[in-house]
């Protein structure tokens, strides 16, 4: 690693002098991040050093506020290098991300294998349990969490053991790392380029200007149809011509399993290496380790649930498809469905993507529906900092001001889609909120919304929509954090439960004094008829059976991937497929009119991010969202006196408590799938 030292030109060396610590992103260049992140790392392992030798009795300034005191370098740089490498990346970034993933997972290791420190950690929590030194509860809380990290990390392994644990932890750091980089390449390879212009029939101007606009930044002549992450892709529901939405499925689905772009190699060593490492550490597999530190507690719990949902899942969605057959003469293919159901859709409820779309520009959904709910429940306020520049010409910087007028903190906006940004949408922090260093939170979102020309608005799709909320949802838990460490800020939850508030958020984008506010025709400003919004609302039950069926099939081929023993999991590539189809079918949704949501090969969450063996945690946290709808709509909806109940009993707290006891005590009781189940048409 680097010596401790770190050129004082480096603009990681010292805190950000720009309002709430912001990344100075002018003066950020890609060759800054290695050497910060190297000397950051050296520097926090002295600074745990010196916790693990301090001689003085235990205490919690001495070992809890030292340990959360120490790694600012390390933050500063990796706040900046986490929000810029998914969101805007080069091969220089890239290639940052392959060097610096495996020295972080060593680094892990050389904390949490640490017997002296583990023993500071120990000799406190005997002390506080026994009453000779005095801790609150969230200082109680950390001693639990953090004795369990190092237990989970193997500190009470033999040595050899430990060692081949370190392996294991540093070469999964390369696999993944490698992943979500062939992912991402494979993604944009596989955009589909058109031609003829006939092939767009029923395509919406707006997702034809941003498909030209995306042919032109590669150098192409025609429409570029670039790629969801997921397998269900938008412009299916808009695009007429069959032999295109097939080519597009096709497109979506063969993603990582052939050529330079394949991912097979790495997610078969990827899942042998996790069941290994969860062997070494006691559990029977992956899904257990993981689940044993979540909500759901074993993986047991976890299948008991998916497989609760299966059957009428799967029932209804059968029984849609048999709807959808009679809009069209040919067997009704994967490809078919999405354009076939917004047809019925249309037919049923008088629903049209399309006339909606002119209802829902960007500007006006994020002020009037998306930071409008926010200042109803919770009295906040956005004000624009054009004097604060992001990563990219195209972040947009907000100051988030509480109700009594004290700045709160800043919320990035990075919404259009580009070449070097992954997939999907998602929350991150650059600054984790704490009282101990007195450091307010800055958030950011991300989506992919297809950019329209210069000059023309950002007219969305109501996923687009949903899809905002929610990850506002994550940006809310982030900014209404109000805890002392860092280390339980905000977003620090378990993975099942971290879902929870972003799903909540989706619920106001149908509220409808909101849908008034926001859903305004972006040219003569008529408001979205009355009749629309019951419509909407009807049809949230609308292909719930397709929906939560590729939700499942995902959920449970990753369960199958890291619940199978190492001996029975693929050892070769050609084997994937197979297991694959016989994961699948052995959960009883094989069905192939609704296809998994991820395929294997492109599954990033599990094989990339943050959510193996934990990809049920959608579902799993739309069960505790659904309860907490309807106790917000049991109470009123959307006030002051709500949000201030959600926000100080909940979201304020982070990760300082024991999750589901937040949840207890916010709900008044524990949650109920019935709202779940209602919600998700399933009930019947």
């Amino acid at each position: 690693m680097a010596a401790m030292t770190l050129d004082p030109a480096n603009p990681f060396a010292r805190p950000s002098s720009l309002p709430y610590q912001l990344t100075p992103w002018a003066d950020v260049r890609a060759e800054h991040y290695l050497p910060a992140v190297e000397a950051g790392m050296e520097r926090r392992l002295a600074e745990l050093q010196a916790i693990a030798d301090d001689q003085e009795p235990v205490t919690v300034a001495n070992v809890i506020e030292a340990w959360e005191r120490s790694g600012q370098l390390l933050g500063r740089a990796l706040g900046a290098f986490w929000t810029v490498q998914p969101a805007d990346t080069t091969d220089e970034l890239d290639a940052i991300d392959a060097e610096i993933s495996p020295k972080l997972a060593r680094f892990g290791d050389a904390i949490y294998q640490n017997l002296a420190l583990y023993e500071r950690v120990v000799q406190l929590d005997e002390r506080v349990r026994h009453g000779a030194v005095e801790a609150d509860a969230a200082a109680r809380y950390w001693l639990e969490r953090r004795l369990r990290d190092f237990v989970r990390a193997g500190v009470g392994l033999p040595e050899a053991e430990q060692a081949r644990l370190r392996e294991l932890n540093a070469r999964l750091a390369e696999l993944t790392s490698a992943f979500g980089r062939a992912a991402l390449a494979g993604s944009n390879a596989a955009a589909v380029l058109v031609s003829d212009e006939a092939e767009l029939a029923g395509v919406s101007e707006s997702t034809r200007a941003g498909a030209r606009s995306a042919a032109q930044s590669r150098g192409l002549t025609g429409w570029l149809l670039e790629l969801d992450s997921c397998t269900p892709q938008g412009v299916l529901s808009e695009a007429a011509d069959r032999g295109l939405r097939q080519r597009v499925h096709a497109a979506a689905v063969s993603r990582g399993w052939s050529g330079e772009h394949d991912t097979r190699t790495l997610l078969v060593e990827i899942t042998r290496l996790r069941a290994e490492r969860a062997r070494l550490l006691g559990y029977p597999h992956h899904a257990e380790y993981v689940a044993a530190d979540a909500c759901a507690k074993t993986s047991d719990a976890v299948r008991a649930m998916l497989g609760r949902l299966v059957p009428a899942a799967v029932r209804n969605a059968r029984a849609e498809a048999a709807e959808l057959q009679q809009l069209q003469d040919e067997p009704l293919q994967p490809w078919d469905w999405e354009y076939r159901a917004e047809q019925l859709k249309a037919r049923r409820y008088s629903f049209d993507s399309g006339l909606l779309r002119p209802y829902l520009e960007l500007e006006r959904v994020l002020h009037e529906g998306v930071f409008a709910a926010a200042t109803a429940l919770f009295g906040i306020t956005f004000a624009e900092r054009d004097d604060l520049a992001g990563y990219n010409d195209e972040v947009r910087v907000f100051e988030v001001f509480d109700a009594d007028g004290t700045g709160l903190g800043l919320f990035l906006a990075d919404y259009y889609t580009r070449s070097g940004k992954q997939g999907g949408a998602w929350m991150n922090n650059i600054v984790d909120q704490n009282h101990l260093l007195g450091q307010p939170p800055v958030v950011v979102n991300n989506l992919n919304i297809a950019k329209p020309p210069a000059g023309q608005p950002t007219l969305l799709t109501w996923e687009e929509v949903n899809t905002l909320f929610h990850e506002f949802g994550h940006a809310l838990h982030g900014l209404l954090s109000d805890v002392r460490y860092g280390s339980q800020s905000g977003t620090a939850t378990p993975r099942d439960f971290v879902e929870f508030p972003s799903q909540v958020n989706e619920m106001w984008s149908l509220d409808p004094a909101l849908l008034r506010r926001y859903a305004v025709h972006h040219e003569t400003g008529e408001p979205i008829p009355a009749e629309w919004i019951e419509n909407l609302r009807a049809a949230e039950v609308f292909n719930q059976g397709w929906a939560t069926t590729e939700m499942l099939a995902a959920s449970l081929l990753d369960q199958a991937w890291h619940s199978t023993p190492i001996d029975d999991l693929p050892a070769e590539p050609d084997e994937v497929a197979a297991f694959e189809a016989a994961a699948l079918a052995a959960a009883g949704v094989d069905y192939p009119l609704a296809p998994t949501r991820y395929r294997s090969t492109y599954f990033k969450h599990i094989f990339e991010g943050g959510y193996s063996a934990g990809y049920y945690s959608y579902l799993w946290s739309e069960v505790l969202d659904a309860d907490t709808g309807a106790w917000f709509l049991g109470n009123g909806g959307l006030t002051r006196a709500n949000g201030e109940r959600y926000r100080e009993r909940l979201l304020a707290r982070g990760g300082s408590i024991e999750a589901m006891d937040a949840y207890r005590d916010f709900r008044g009781a524990d949650p109920e799938i019935a709202h779940l189940l209602r919600r998700r048409g399933l009930d019947g």
